[in-house]
C-alpha cells in the first residue's frame, strides 16, 4: 500500500512522526509512506528541526509554498498536492488535525477520488470565526477514515449524522486514542537525556510559568494582546516567578513597541526564540502551570498533568476543561489572573482520555484493512 502523507505546519510534523515510526516498526513490509511537505511553515526553526531532533523521514515531495493569504496560499496547495497525486498511484491520503495544509489535501485527495484519513477528526470548537474550525469541518465531510482522537470527538461525529447509513457514503469512524499522546511517552524520556533547556535558563521545577501565544485573534488585535501581555507580566510581578515566553514568529512580528516595553521592563519574563519539541517537552513536564492559546499544548499540559490556563474563548479540548486541569479565559486581564490564582491552588486530577499511546497503530491497522 502507497500512501501519501501531507503536512505543512510545526505540529503536523511532530504527529506524524508518531504514525511514520509505527510504520517503520511493524508495517514496513506492507506500507510505503510517502511525505509531502506543503511549506505552510518553512523557517528553520518552525520546521526543518523536527525533521532532524525527532527522526522523521524527509518529505519526498516539498511545494515550499510559504505564507500568504488563506485563499491563494491553499489554492497553490491543492494544485501542488494534485499534481503529484497524479504523479503515481496512492492508495491513500493522510491528513493531520486543521491547517489550510489539511484543508488542501481534502480538497484535492476528493477530486481524485483517492481515500482521504483524517487525524484529530471530530474536534469541534463550534466557533466558525477560526478558519481551523471552517478546515476541520470540510476535510471530515470529505474523509473515508475518520481517526477521533477522544470519545468527546466520536460523540460531536454522531451528532453530525456520521454514523447514519448512507447508499454512497463509505466512510468509518474510529477512536484510535491521541498520536500526540503517543509522542509524549516516547520523546519524554529523550527529552529529559537530551535537553539542557532547564539548566541555560536557570528553572528549577514548579518554580516557572510556561506561556505561548501565536493565534491570529490574539496575535493580530492590539487590544487582545496587550491583556494578555498585562495579565503575564503582573502575575510574574506579584508572584515573584519567571514567565517563560517563546516568541512564535507571528507573534513577534505583532509586537508593537508598547507591547515589548510591557515584556522587557518586567526582568521575570523571559523571551525566547521557539523551543525544538524536545525543548518544549521539558519545558511543559517542568513548568508550574501553562498558559497558552495553542490546542496541541493544552493537551500537552495534560499529558504531563499540568494545569493549562487557555487563553481563548473555547476549545476543542473540552475533557481538559470539563476534568478542571484547564479553565477557559480569553484574552481577558481579569479573567486570566483569576483563573491563574484558581489552577494553582487547585487539586486536579488526569485520567486516561487521549487513548493508551498505540494511537498510530490503530491508525495503520485500521488503514490497511
Amino acid at each position: 500500500m502507497h500512501i501519501l502523507t501531507v503536512i505543512g505546519a510545526r505540529p503536523q510534523i511532530i504527529k506524524a512522526a508518531a504514525v511514520s515510526r509505527a510504520i517503520a516498526n511493524g508495517y514496513a513490509k506492507k506500507v510505503t509512506e510517502h511525505i509531502l511537505h506543503t511549506g505552510q511553515h518553512y523557517d528553520t526553526n518552525m520546521s526543518q528541526v523536527f525533521f532532524d531532533e525527532l527522526g522523521i523521514p524527509q518529505p519526498e515531495y516539498n511545494l515550499n509554498i510559504g505564507s500568504g493569504r488563506h485563499g491563494e496560499q491553499t489554492a497553490k496547495m491543492i494544485a501542488g498536492i494534485e499534481e503529484v497525486l497524479m504523479s503515481r498511484t496512492f492508495d491513500g491520503i493522510v491528513l493531520y488535525g486543521d491547517t489550510n495544509s489539511t484543508l488542501a489535501g481534502a480538497v484535492a485527495a476528493s477530486k481524485l477520488h483517492v481515500p482521504i484519513f483524517h487525524v484529530e477528526a471530530g474536534l469541534r470548537s463550534y466557533n466558525r470565526a477560526m478558519p481551523e474550525e471552517i478546515n476541520r469541518i470540510i476535510c471530515d465531510q470529505l474523509a473515508t477514515l475518520l481517526f477521533a482522537p477522544t470519545q468527546t470527538a466520536v460523540d460531536n461525529l454522531r451528532e453530525e449524522g456520521f454514523f447514519a447509513e448512507h447508499p454512497t457514503l463509505h466512510r468509518r469512524v474510529i477512536n484510535c486514542g491521541d498520536v500526540m499522546y503517543d509522542n509524549s511517552i516516547y520523546f519524554a524520556k529523550m527529552a529529559a537525556e537530551r535537553c539542557d533547556i532547564l539548566d541555560r535558563l536557570s528553572l528549577q521545577r514548579n518554580a516557572f510559568i510556561l506561556a505561548t501565544v501565536h493565534r491570529d485573534n490574539n496575535t493580530d488585535d492590539p487590544q487582545r494582546l496587550e491583556q494578555i501581555i498585562r495579565a503575564i507580566v503582573d502575575i510574574a510581578r506579584r508572584d515573584n516567578i519567571p514567565v517563560i515566553l517563546p516568541l512564535h514568529p507571528r507573534t513577534r512580528k505583532k509586537l508593537t513597541a508598547q507591547h515589548l516595553r510591557l515584556l522587557e521592563d518586567e526582568p521575570l519574563i523571559r523571551l525566547i526564540e521557539p523551543l525544538s519539541f524536545l525543548e518544549m517537552t521539558l519545558m511543559e513536564q517542568n513548568a508550574l502551570l501553562v498558559m497558552t492559546d495553542s490546542g496541541g499544548v493544552q493537551k500537552e499540559a495534560f499529558f504531563f498533568e499540568r494545569p493549562c490556563l487557555i487563553m481563548r474563548p473555547e476549545t476543542e479540548w473540552v475533557e481538559i476543561v470539563q476534568h478542571k486541569a484547564g479553565i477557559i479565559a480569553d484574552a481577558d486581564y481579569q479573567r486570566i489572573v483569576d483563573a491563574y490564582d484558581q489552577l494553582v491552588h487547585r487539586r486536579v486530577s488526569f485520567p486516561p482520555l487521549f487513548g493508551d499511546g498505540h494511537a498510530a497503530e490503530q491508525i495503520i491497522q485500521n488503514i490497511l484493512s
